[in-house]
């Protein structure tokens, strides 16, 4: 490496090796910023570092001195994360099911990187849902950022939507290309959920991101901005089971006032309750009527009753006992 162009990116070196290896444990001593730097071909002092730490500092990073007996040496006192925060980063990354195996170990890399040598293994260690389900479509990252990119734009985009067949593998549902106006990106059950208007049907949809492909942004503008309006992003997720749409209908149900956290999750804390008989509470509040909401009180057990109205109660009597005939055949 010429000289010149050496002592251009001398700084770059240093702030990187206090990035990656320093710490207020085990600082960077100016030996070692010596040696690396000669590594790098870029001949340096031990007077020009300790300029190169003034520098550093009159731009605005935190560099500390630990001095002792042996020495000492410097690291950054103050990092854009701290620890705490990459241990989450790294959970939130392995645990999503719609980041692929590949990426999550690519993105994780970069946060140890982000941490540097020195707790890199402490990232690791944090681990603890390997082998979990994940998404096998590596394209889901371009489909999100060419969603992003529509809504910003008011613009429609078209796409490919996918399902599983019977060799394990994401096929076309259809071969014609939808064409919708996006909304909003929604995070339900593990899974991202686009929730787009559809001309076609005058209507809104969601669709899980991780099975759309070939997502391109048109140039037609969004259809539907003043029936988004109307739409309570975080009612419309509470009461969406499953995010398997239903015809919406003001429910009244009763629980055991040991399950009110379980209730809270599920519709927030907004959501009407009162006292009812002795040990029981009643819940009143709008939601999707469908397969997947009976399923979910079904979970609960027999204690989680649906009160009205009197034909959602009976649908899901019917679902109950459907169930129980088919499992005796």
């Amino acid at each position: 490496m010429p000289k010149s162009a050496g002592q251009k990116l001398k700084l770059l070196y240093l702030l990187r090796l206090l990035q990656e290896e320093g710490c207020e444990e085990r600082p960077v001593s100016t030996n070692r910023m010596i040696a690396y730097l000669e590594a790098q071909g870029i001949h340096a002092e031990r007077k020009s570092i300790y300029d190169d730490m003034e520098k550093l500092k009159d731009f605005g990073f935190d560099v500390l001195q630990n001095s002792s007996r042996l020495g000492g040496g410097y690291y950054l006192g103050q990092r854009e994360f701290e620890l705490a925060e990459l241990k989450l980063l790294v959970d939130a990354v392995q645990s999503s099911r719609f980041i692929t195996t590949r990426k999550s170990r690519e993105l994780i890399a970069k946060l140890e990187r982000v941490a540097g040598k020195q707790d890199a293994g402490k990232l690791q260690r944090q681990v603890h849902v390997a082998g979990r389900v994940k998404t096998e479509n590596e394209s889901i990252y371009y489909s999100i950022d060419n969603i992003h990119r529509a809504i910003q734009e008011n613009r429609q985009i078209s796409f490919i939507y996918m399902d599983w067949n019977l060799k394990k593998e994401l096929v076309p549902r259809r071969e014609e290309e939808r064409v919708i106006s996006p909304w909003a990106l929604l995070w339900q059950n593990e899974n991202y959920y686009l929730l787009a208007y559809d001309g076609a049907s005058e209507s809104f949809k969601h669709f899980r991101v991780d099975k759309m492909g070939s997502v391109k942004v048109l140039e037609k503008a969004r259809e539907g901005s003043k029936a988004f309006e109307k739409i309570d992003l975080a009612a419309y997720s509470n009461q969406t089971f499953g995010m398997f749409g239903g015809k919406e209908e003001i429910v009244v149900m009763t629980f055991p006032e040991s399950l009110i956290g379980v209730v809270i999750d599920r519709f927030g804390k907004e959501v009407p309750i009162r006292s009812d008989k002795k040990g029981f509470i009643r819940v009143r509040t709008k939601l999707s009527v469908s397969n997947q909401f009976f399923g979910w009180m079904a979970g609960i057990g027999k204690d989680a009753k649906i009160v009205s109205p009197e034909e959602v109660r009976d649908r899901y009597h019917a679902y109950l006992r459907e169930i129980l005939e088919e499992s005796l055949d």
